[in-house]
């Protein structure tokens, strides 16, 4: 008798309702899947030649003989001891903790599931190379029960045997072997946790100056910013001097449009520091005029708190007196859920920047929802190649829902595109009032600090940094320069501008872009321009030009 083996495995970050993800394979092939209908798997790959079927559930490890199948089929998903189980098991690694679930009684609940009316927020976690942000992100996971002990006891080993004993927090964001063995963050980081009051989507950005354009890709998609500095003696003024990512990662947020600011000291309990209120002071000191020269309200939009991540003090539950005598602020739990979500607009016209895209049962986007609302069935239009597409599900987080709103993290799954029809920077767009495609924009540009001897002037060339789309462009014409002071038009011509200028200019990339007027879609018209792995200027879209319409 030929037989399959169906695993119900615990994965990580998967929700107690999640749809199954299908792993099939022999000696030659192997697919992949997600199914809402186990009639699906049956009917399409009970017969397709694959001797092993793997199902993840957020369940317990089952192996079952292909004579259970139909068993299976009629069974609900939360099954457990009832099916006959004679076949050895395959152990599962237990990724997140398991926990006692209230099964659907069939797959359709799935398809009836909506998006949790907790309120969401996107929170990127930024700062220098080593600061401690993925330890602090993998803290945040395994405080809030989304990793389980023995998880954290292999990954300890994994960091013993690498001769990296307090990196293994860090293991939990960092999950490709390059970036353990390195200690560094390339990739950025996804990951999902709750409190009680909100959802959280945890952007774990790459602090390493050659990975900036990573960190953009996060910060672009975040609601608030976790900027984490380590309190170690000489890791801060490393990172906060000239040439630190300090700095440009606090530049290049607010340029994104992440209003509100934790900034988390790391690293109270190291030897060097032992929970000093000196050292603390010291940097909070050092950091608030810069935050405000930055363009942040530091009473309104700023909060400073004193944290160990490798430890999790100060994290969930406030600091122990004993420990910490002079903090009477909130822990970093408590300082996340104050934070108020930005104003959104679920009516307005769809727009879903596009960063990444798969095969997978059809053509799957991914990305944040950044205006309107999607649901199954909709005709929309993937931007600027208009190409018309019907979504045929949608999934938040690891749950698939029939409708999702702004500030969503979503996978769409479309009919009437291929793969590799789209690229990073399209934007998932509704057919009404759709997103412009342009060659040429004007734009409002503040000059940060140019490299040593360059002249900004028509003709300079710069990457183009906007939501999702990363672009070469050239300064095409400089239109006017504004005073400083009176915030107008200065009457002269201007020809070359220098550090610190604030100029409109005409700007022109090779290939169609959709962008908006940051007066219209803020999120969609703010950027920065960087040259030689250095950021430059930073800017908003205040017009697009007709005639290189799409």
């Amino acid at each position: 008798m030929n037989r399959m083996t169906v695993r119900w495995e615990t994965g990580f970050a998967w929700g107690p309702r999640t749809p199954p993800r299908c792993h099939a394979k022999n000696a030659k092939r192997q697919h992949h899947f997600y199914i809402t209908k186990h009639s699906f798997l049956v009917s399409s790959y009970a017969k397709s030649g694959f001797p092993e079927l793997r199902l993840s559930f957020p369940f317990a490890t089952k192996t079952l003989a292909s004579a259970q199948i139909p068993r299976l089929l009629s069974a609900p998903m939360g099954m457990k001891d009832e099916l006959d189980t004679k076949s050895q098991p395959v152990q599962a690694e237990p990724k997140v903790k398991d926990k006692e679930v209230s099964a659907p009684e069939d797959v359709e609940a799935l398809d009836e599931m909506e998006i949790d009316k907790k309120r969401h927020l996107n929170v990127v976690f930024i700062g220098h190379v080593d600061a401690g942000k993925s330890t602090t992100g993998g803290q945040i996971l395994f405080l809030s029960g989304q990793v389980d002990d023995r998880t954290i006891q292999k990954y300890e080993k994994e960091a013993k045997d690498k001769s990296r004993e307090s990196w293994y927090m860090a293991y939990i964001m960092d999950t490709n072997e390059e970036e353990r063995i390195k200690g560094k963050t390339v990739e950025v980081g996804r990951a999902h946790f709750e409190t009680e009051t909100t959802r959280f989507t945890i952007l774990d950005a790459p602090g390493h100056k050659s990975y900036v354009p990573n960190m953009i890709s996060g910060a672009a998609q975040a609601d608030i910013g976790v900027l984490v500095i380590s309190a170690r003696k000489g890791e801060f003024e490393t990172g906060y001097e000239r040439g630190g990512q300090t700095r440009e990662h606090v530049q290049l947020a607010k340029t994104l449009g992440v209003a509100k600011l934790l900034v988390v000291v790391n690293k109270m309990d190291d030897h060097t520091v032992n929970w000093s209120k000196e050292r603390y002071d010291e940097i909070e000191s050092k950091m608030t005029p810069f935050l405000r020269s930055s363009g942040y309200n530091v009473k309104k939009d700023v909060q400073f708190l004193p944290i160990s991540g490798l430890v999790g003090t100060n994290m969930k539950t406030r600091v122990d007196k004993s420990t910490c005598p002079w903090w009477n602020g909130p822990c970093l739990f408590e300082a996340l859920d104050s934070v108020e979500v930005p104003l959104r607009d679920p009516k307005g016209p769809f727009r879903m920047p596009i960063i990444d895209k798969f095969k997978d049962m059809g053509t799957v986007v991914m990305g944040k929802v950044e205006s309107g609302s999607v649901r199954e069935g909709d005709s929309l239009l993937v931007m600027p190649n208009k190409a018309q597409v019907k979504v045929l599900a949608v999934y938040c987080d690891e749950n698939k829902v029939r409708c999702a709103g702004p500030g969503e993290n979503l996978r769409v799954r479309l009919s009437g595109i291929e793969e590799e029809d789209i690229l990073s920077g399209f934007v998932l767009s509704s057919v009404v009032k759709s997103i412009a495609a342009v060659t040429e924009f004007t734009a409002q540009l503040q000059i940060l600090e140019l490299l040593e001897n360059a002249i900004f002037t028509a003709g300079y060339k710069a990457v183009l940094h906007i939501h999702s789309v990363v672009e070469e462009c050239e300064i095409v014409e400089l239109l006017q320069q504004i005073d400083p002071k009176t915030k107008k038009p200065m009457k002269k011509k201007v020809l070359f501008v220098k550090n610190g200028a604030v100029v409109v200019c005409r700007i022109q990339v090779n290939n169609l872009i959709c962008i908006e007027k940051f007066s219209d879609f803020p999120q969609l018209g703010r950027f920065t321009l960087r040259t030689e792995g250095k950021t430059v200027a930073v800017g908003k879209v205040t017009d697009l030009s007709s005639s290189s319409s799409a």
